[in-house]
């Protein structure tokens, strides 16, 4: 992940400390802060509050999170609360959930004084793995890319952020965009604004630009009109939790994205590592988040002298409301991109033991 051409995760302990260090993605484009956690119930507000967002981010964060606890914790019920508290903070990603279990498994059996080391080895594991399961992504995309691409400007779709930003390091989504960009493949990116939090024209737009990407924002309401014009090769997404059919659950408007891109021949892709991939829940039983009706009727940004500013958008008297996700059926998913290669829906569910 570059920034200003620097080098930089998504979150990492700072050296020599139990601080937990993550970029405030509240605050991108406008400012690049870095946050300072100390405590579980700093990591549980950050994930709320989307500071840090992303499903498998959200899910290294939570194992950072349990690290944390394990400074505090004097018995079990102790971890077992903030774990709890981890997975209640953001319920649609299964990431999260995953990261919280795992660190369970491998500490409640193990005596207190032994905990706190394996908490931080077994977190620092988790963020690993994630950086290297993206890594792998991005070349299995490439790959989709190059078969694609056919020797002429391939325009990308994506939607939400699913780039640096939401995972450790390098992506999911975006993962075989930079894979492309850095082979010399030429390319562009249409960055769907992704209302009501503009996570694409915030996150991906800036991200993108500091990688030397081309792109362009435009309206989500834009996608389908792009498409019907051959101005769109494919679409790739990302995706908070796939069911073991191929159901892609992932930023709401996705959904619209799929129908467009399936009734114009356009191929559309999520690209996920095996962790976000839940093979027991069936698409109905997601539990799709409900966020702040504020978040829909008030926009940050800045005025002419770049301070930032949250405005009121629409009538005070009129009532909002904001589901965070929706469900793509897998009949509309070209292919699932994970770190072992790229599956139809079809022949996902015959993966799971490698996954």
């Amino acid at each position: 992940m570059k920034v200003g051409g620097q080098h930089f995760r998504t979150i990492w302990v700072q050296e020599n400390t139990h601080q937990v260090c993550v970029i405030d993605q509240t605050k991108l484009p406008f400012a690049f802060e870095i946050l300072s956690l100390d405590t579980p119930m700093q990591m549980v507000h950050a994930i709320q509050s989307m500071q840090v967002r992303g499903a498998p981010l959200i899910g290294a964060a939570a194992a950072y999170g349990m690290a944390l606890a394990s400074l505090q914790a004097s018995h079990d019920a102790h971890f077992e609360l903030t774990a709890k508290m981890l997975k209640a903070s953001r319920p649609t990603a299964v990431n999260l959930a995953w990261a919280v279990e795992r660190m369970l498994h491998v500490l409640l059996p193990l005596p207190f004084e032994a905990r706190q080391d394996e908490a931080w080895r077994e977190a620092e594991k988790i963020a690993e793995e994630d950086a290297a399961q993206c890594q792998a992504i991005g070349q299995a995309g490439l790959a989709q890319i190059r078969r694609h691409h056919q020797g002429k400007k391939l325009n990308i779709m994506t939607h939400c952020n699913a780039g640096w930003l939401a995972t450790v390091d390098y992506g999911t989504a975006l993962a075989p965009v930079y894979a492309a960009y850095d082979a010399g493949l030429d390319i562009h990116v249409w960055v769907s604004e992704t209302r009501p939090r503009n996570q694409g024209a915030s996150l991906t737009a800036w991200e993108l630009a500091q990688h030397g990407v081309p792109h362009t924002i435009v309206a989500d309401n834009a996608a389908g009109h792009l498409m019907q014009k051959g101005m769109v090769d494919m679409v790739i997404v990302g995706a908070d939790r796939v069911t073991q059919v191929g159901d892609v659950c992932n930023k709401i408007g996705t959904y619209l994205k799929a129908l467009a891109a399936h009734d114009n021949g356009v191929p559309f892709y999520a690209a996920v590592p095996g962790t976000t991939i839940d093979w027991k829940i069936a698409p109905q039983d997601i539990e799709i988040e409900a966020r702040s009706a504020q978040e829909v009727t008030h926009m940050l940004g800045v005025d002419e002298y770049d301070q930032l500013h949250t405005v009121r958008i629409m009538p005070a008297e009129s009532a909002a409301f904001n589901p965070a996700f929706d469900v793509t059926p897998a009949r509309l998913v070209t292919g699932i991109i994970t770190e072992r290669g790229v599956f139809t829906p079809v022949q996902l569910s015959a993966q799971q033991a490698k996954l």
